[in-house]
């Protein structure tokens, strides 16, 4: 399949600085806002991982049913993924009572039973080639459970090595910044290297979000969930209409393939 046959395929956008930038405001938003329906609104984990993959599943219905790429849908998803990532994250390590190490290790294997699944069925898990319905599958829910065992890393990172949320974030900023390097001047499987900054993004927007909403007296700025989530979402918008967002395998090479 020629390169340009498998982009008039794709439904999911080229890698670019934009789309990791997207990205990170994406994830922060989900902690904001997986928060505020959680804590501020009272509803608690439970009640709202399962509004929250309810919102998950119709999203990636209609995107996988979509026939073109429209980067407001695949960004809603992605939204969909951290908000419920976060509440599911939540009610793991503190409600089931596994703690952040117990609930990392889960989802860890969960994520890797997907991404084994994946391999096993198509012989290969690189985002260059999501051109199917089936494939499609496989990648959301790779992204969930990315998305979910982010949430608990920047928690576990933040909560219980003493880093605090600004200490947590430069941790993930310095992995990432790694990750950049090795893509540059190694050459590492672009593959692994798309997944393993995928996964990174998500500590990151998750001690970002925490530091913008949690009270000064825990090193936070006291920022009201709703708020931080609603000046996000607009951040985010903006960056979309901003940032070209064309179709493309992640795999491409102008991209973190």
């Amino acid at each position: 399949m020629t390169d340009a046959l498998k982009a008039s395929l794709s439904k999911v956008p080229a890698v670019t600085l934009g789309f990791w930038i997207i990205k990170i405001a994406a994830t922060t938003l989900g902690e904001t806002g997986g928060d505020a329906l959680s804590m501020t609104m009272g509803l608690g984990y439970l009640l709202s991982t399962i509004i929250f993959i309810g919102i998950f599943l119709v999203a990636v219905l209609i995107q996988v049913k979509a026939k073109a790429f429209h980067p407001l849908l695949y960004w809603a998803v992605v939204v969909a993924t951290t908000t419920a990532g976060t509440t599911m994250a939540d009610f793991a390590d503190r409600s089931l009572g596994i703690g952040y190490p117990g609930g990392a290790s889960i989802l860890f294997v969960l994520l890797m039973i997907s991404l084994g699944v994946w391999y096993w069925s198509q012989g290969t898990i690189s985002v260059d080639t999501i051109t199917s319905p089936k494939v499609e599958v496989f990648y959301w829910t790779a992204i969930m459970f990315s998305q979910t065992l982010g949430t608990a890393l920047g928690d576990w990172m933040a909560d219980t090595n003493g880093l605090g949320y600004e200490g947590g974030a430069l941790v993930f900023s310095a992995g990432l910044v790694l990750i950049a390097a090795l893509y540059y001047l190694t050459k590492v499987s672009r593959t692994f290297l798309f997944w393993a900054a995928f996964i990174l993004t998500r500590p990151l927007g998750a001690t970002l979000g925490d530091l913008l909403d949690k009270p000064i007296t825990h090193g936070g700025y006291n920022i009201s969930r709703i708020t931080a989530s609603l000046i996000l979402a607009a951040l985010m918008v903006a960056c979309i209409f901003i940032f070209p967002q064309k179709a493309g395998g992640h795999g491409s090479k102008n991209a973190a393939s």
